[in-house]
């Protein structure tokens, strides 16, 4: 067999498209107050990656520190980035204040969770490894 038939397990395939599209995006909390810790990051993990879900796509990678996360998103092309990085931020906010709301409080962020501003980043190849090592890599806090 060719080396072209091999299946890649990273290419998506639909009915008339074929795809391997990656999105490294960072999302920073609120006048970049500390949030976060380990059990609250876990929280909006499992939170988002539910929210990608919905739309198709998959969080490969997810980590973070006290006032920002990091995602690596594997997502399909009928899906904008701007559409699937408001759904992100618009259901972790809704269920993280619902969840956390002492916590939030005190710390100040207002009736605003993330800072209305993002990083996206399109990856793929080689430095998709780099990417997620880094990702993986993040002072996550204790």
């Amino acid at each position: 067999m060719s080396p072209r038939r091999e299946p890649d397990p990273g290419v998506r395939r639909g009915n008339h498209v074929v795809h391997n599209l990656h999105a490294h995006l960072v999302f920073v909390t609120r006048y970049r107050r500390e949030i976060f810790d380990d059990g609250m990051l876990t929280r909006c993990e499992a939170i988002m990656r539910g929210a990608g879900e919905s739309f198709g796509a998959e969080l490969r990678e997810f980590n973070g520190e006290g006032d920002h996360v990091h995602l690596l998103v594997h997502y399909p092309p009928k899906i904008s980035v701007s559409k699937l990085v408001n759904s992100l931020k618009g259901f972790s906010s809704r269920y993280l204040r619902a969840e956390y709301t002492g916590r939030i409080n005190r710390i100040g962020t207002g009736s605003v969770f993330w800072a209305p501003s993002y990083f996206a980043g399109s990856c793929g190849g080689e430095p998709l490894s780099i990417v997620k090592d880094y990702i993986e890599n993040q002072k996550r806090p204790t």
